[in-house]
């Protein structure tokens, strides 16, 4: 039986499977949480004013911002900082 599946994707962006499962769900559940904030927010608009636009660019850091400081966690499509063409 083969892993490739489970294993090429959390490599292509420098983790195990494990780190990966780990990463997924956490960012799954802050997605969800924020979702119900939005939501109550929607039917009392003076609740979570500020829950979604944080909760996205805190994520967006992470998954993005922070990973092209971390070569080993770069997608390979990034190329490298001395060599973009690579």
């Amino acid at each position: 039986m083969s892993f490739a599946p489970f294993t090429d994707h959390p490599a292509s962006v420098g983790e195990t499977y494990g780190q990966h499962l780990h990463s997924a769900s956490s960012f799954g559940a802050r997605m969800i949480l924020a979702g119900f904030a939005c939501m109550l927010h929607g039917l009392l608009p003076f609740l979570f004013v500020r829950t979604g636009r944080l909760t996205i660019e805190r994520l967006h850091d992470r998954m993005v911002v922070n990973r092209h400081r971390h070569p080993l966690k770069a997608p390979a499509s990034l190329g490298s900082a001395t060599n973009p063409a690579v």
